[in-house]
C-alpha cells in the first residue's frame, strides 16, 4: 500500500497497469553512493597504524597524578604571600565571571553583536592589511613583540 501512494505521488497521479503494487520505494530512489571518507588504498595505509594498549608504564616524561600533587604542594609551600596570590586568583575568576555576564548581555541585544561581529571582522582585515600582508609590516610587528616581551620580562 505504501509502494503505491509512493509510486503514485511520484508519477503526479497517473498509475502504471503493470507496476500497481509492484513498485517498491527503493526501485523509484536513485541509487545510494558510499558517502564514506575511506578509500580503499586508505585502509591499507590504516592497517600499518594500529596500536596495541599495555599496561606497562614505559614513558618517562609523563608525569603521574601524585608526582603532579607533590609539585604543586612544593611550589605552594615556597610562596611566600599566599594571600596575594589566591586574592590575584579570586580576581582573576571574578574577571571571567563578569565578562561572561557582560558579553550575555551584548548578545541579548538584537543589532548589537551583528554589529560587533562586522567590528571585528573589519578590524581583523585591517590587522591583516597592517602587519601580515607585507614584509615590512610583519617586521614591525616582530619588533612590537620582541619590545613587548622585554618591557614584562624587565630587561629593557
Amino acid at each position: 500500500m505504501a509502494a503505491t501512494a509512493y509510486s503514485t505521488a511520484l508519477l503526479g497521479g497517473a498509475r502504471p497497469a503493470a507496476a500497481v503494487g509492484a513498485v517498491t520505494p527503493s526501485v523509484l530512489l536513485p541509487p545510494r553512493r558510499n558517502l564514506s571518507p575511506l578509500r580503499i588504498q586508505d585502509t591499507t595505509r590504516l592497517s600499518l597504524l594500529r596500536v596495541k594498549a599495555s599496561a606497562d608504564d614505559t614513558s618517562t616524561s609523563a608525569a603521574s597524578g601524585d608526582e603532579l600533587i607533590e609539585d604543586f604542594k612544593a611550589k605552594w609551600d615556597a610562596v611566600e604571600n599566599k594571600s596575594t596570590v589566591l586574592t590575584y586568583a579570586g580576581g582573576a575568576i571574578f574577571a571571567v565571571w563578569l565578562s561572561s555576564v557582560v558579553v550575555g548581555a551584548v548578545n541579548s541585544v538584537p543589532l548589537l553583536p551583528k554589529l560587533m561581529e562586522l567590528l571585528g571582522l573589519g578590524y581583523t582585515g585591517w590587522f591583516v592589511y597592517r602587519y601580515l600582508l607585507f614584509k615590512e609590516g610583519r617586521k614591525e610587528l616582530y619588533q612590537d613583540i620582541e619590545s613587548l616581551k622585554k618591557k614584562i620580562a624587565g630587561t629593557e
